[in-house]
């Protein structure tokens, strides 16, 4: 029973850090979020900062 619900606990913890790390990186843009940003030469422009 107890391991269970350390189990079921440890899925929802990795589950939720899951998506607020997609969140944040989806709210940065497509090129801003990705690894190889300061080496890729796909032409992606990043956009102003919003003030």
């Amino acid at each position: 029973m107890v391991a269970s619900i350390i189990i079921g606990v440890a899925v929802f913890g990795y589950a939720s850090i899951a998506v607020v790390k997609f969140i944040n990186k989806s709210k940065k843009g497509k090129c801003a979020a990705c690894e190889l940003r300061k080496s890729c030469s796909s032409g992606c422009v990043t956009p102003p900062q919003m003030k």
